[in-house]
């Protein structure tokens, strides 16, 4: 991260099970790592029965990455809250603003943390559901909430298999950006992860982190995108 621009990156790690349908935390830290991002926004970081256990036990982030994880859980085993989780930089100051449970027919949610100090921007993360109405109705739940004072970025896996229809409530205040196919990992056809900014945001570059480990370690790829708020030097 410099004075004017970070990198945001956004993974579904489906349970950190892989294409060999093994569960391997660790193969999905070393992914994370190649990503060089300030803050990375997984989706399903934890199981979905019970308590929802972390799929990424937090020691093994510690010892796997320089990140630490954004506090979002509401019990002791989690990482996230319905599966959403958030891991930054330990110089990037951050505070939850809201947990919110989502609109449909299934569990689904959205946290939404804000940047502290020199960095000030409202991230919301998110796994949209199956349903396009019901991702809409979620939508338009995380666009009441963001706020209209400061630059905000909404970042996950958005499940839209389109790309003309679908984001009408994000479009009428953000601008998608789907950075390319994603899904699923054996053959990317689909641009199911994507960003939606706000357009006192620029976008500087962005991509997906194609490579040999990050398509056996989850049927999603990893996506990122460098954002500038400010001057770039």
């Amino acid at each position: 991260m410099t004075d004017s621009y970070l990198r945001i990156a956004s993974y579904n790690i489906r349970k950190a099970r892989g294409r060999d349908q093994r569960r391997d935390p660790g193969r999905v830290l070393d992914v994370i790592n190649t990503l060089d991002a300030d803050i990375v926004v997984l989706q399903e970081a934890d199981r979905r029965l019970g308590q929802r256990p972390a799929a990424l036990p937090k020691d093994l982030i510690g010892s796997y990455c320089d990140y630490r994880v954004v506090p979002l859980s509401k019990n002791d085993v989690s990482l996230g809250w319905h599966g959403n989780a958030v891991l930054v930089r330990p110089e990037i100051e951050v505070s939850v603003e809201k947990t919110l449970d989502l609109p449909g027919f299934e569990p689904r949610g959205a946290a939404i943390i804000s940047l502290a100090g020199s960095v000030n921007v409202t991230l919301a993360a998110t796994h949209l559901g199956l349903r396009r109405k019901d991702r809409r109705a979620q939508q338009t739940m995380i666009c009441n909430v963001l706020p209209t004072s400061s630059p905000f970025i909404v970042a996950g896996d958005f499940n839209e298999w389109s790309s003309t229809t679908g984001f009408e409530p994000f479009e009428r205040e953000l601008t998608m950006h789907a950075p390319g196919k994603s899904f699923p990992t054996g053959w990317p056809m689909a641009k199911l992860d994507r960003f939606a900014v706000s357009e006192d945001l620029k976008v500087i570059s962005s991509g997906v982190a194609d490579t040999p480990l990050s398509r056996r370690a989850s049927d999603h790829l990893p996506i990122w995108m460098d954002f500038s708020f400010g001057r770039v030097h």
